[in-house]
């Protein structure tokens, strides 16, 4: 056998076809981090920075055939998920995942311009399937308050959802706090205790924000980083990848995770 040295990590999420999110912003999120990047892609979407246009899922068996054969061939050392259409995907996806190996679970539940992009019965198997395997959890507002039944609206209430999140069984939760007033601060929540880091406010959303950050993460910990640390640098990561946005012909702008390697967005110009 072949020994190689090189960390590994894997996303099972859907393809955006604009390549701001999803798997594609997902794979060069894990290139900047120096981490080889596997996929699964469990839908196929038509979509740009603005709107999504059309979205096709794939099987639950082509999902797990994509992961089974990575899995076969590399020592993958994190894994993430991102948009997973259904309950089906959902449940292949939690079963056939390789105990003992980081996962990080971004619960992607409507996309930046408001299209949704999971099911309602898939609710009850993300909750009840897959977010006690994750190691870190990262919802948004809008997504913590829909997996925990808590208003999420000021940081009080991002420690409740947290909370509620770490009772369902997950390792650490990521309470993404972008969409409150005021500077945006994300809370990490562990069994530990808590950590709170700001960032810096923007005048212009970026599309993909969440699948990045969550990449970065699982980017870190296939590289052996542990979770605090991994977050402090994820953190830190989308928020250049933010500020170096890349523009559209209509003037959206989508996250640049090679914001560091020579290709600077807009604000490089």
């Amino acid at each position: 056998m072949i020994e190689y040295s090189y960390p590994c990590a894997m996303t099972i999420a859907g393809s955006d076809s604009s390549g701001g999110a999803g798997v594609q912003v997902d794979l060069a999120t894990f290139a900047a981090h120096g981490v080889w990047g596997t996929a699964a892609v469990t839908a196929v979407t038509a979509q740009h920075p603005g709107g999504v246009q059309g979205s096709w899922p794939l099987p639950p068996e082509a999902v797990a055939a994509q992961v089974e054969a990575v899995t076969g061939a590399f020592r993958v050392g994190a894994f993430k998920t991102g948009m997973l259409v259904n309950a089906q995907v959902i449940r292949v996806v939690a079963d056939i995942l390789p105990e003992g190996v980081p996962l990080v679970v971004d619960p992607v539940m409507v996309s930046t311009s408001g299209t949704r992009l999971l099911s309602e019965d898939a609710l009850e198997a993300l909750v009840a399937d897959l977010i006690p395997k994750a190691a870190v959890v990262t919802p948004n507002l809008p997504e913590a308050a829909v997996l925990t039944g808590v208003e999420v609206d000021s940081p009080e209430s991002m420690q409740e959802a947290g909370q509620a999140l770490l009772a369902m069984g997950a390792g650490a939760v990521v309470v993404k706090g972008g969409h409150l007033p005021g500077e945006p601060a994300d809370l990490l929540m562990d069994r530990d205790g808590e950590v709170l880091l700001t960032g810096t406010r923007h005048p212009y959303s970026a599309h993909g924000t969440g699948c990045c950050f969550s990449a970065a993460l699982a980017a870190a910990l296939a590289r052996g980083e542990p979770v605090r640390e991994g977050f402090a640098g994820a953190k830190r990561f989308i928020d250049g990848a933010i500020a170096h946005a890349v523009p559209d012909l209509e003037g959206h702008r989508s996250v640049n995770p090679l914001w560091q390697c020579g290709m600077g967005g807009e604000n490089s110009r």
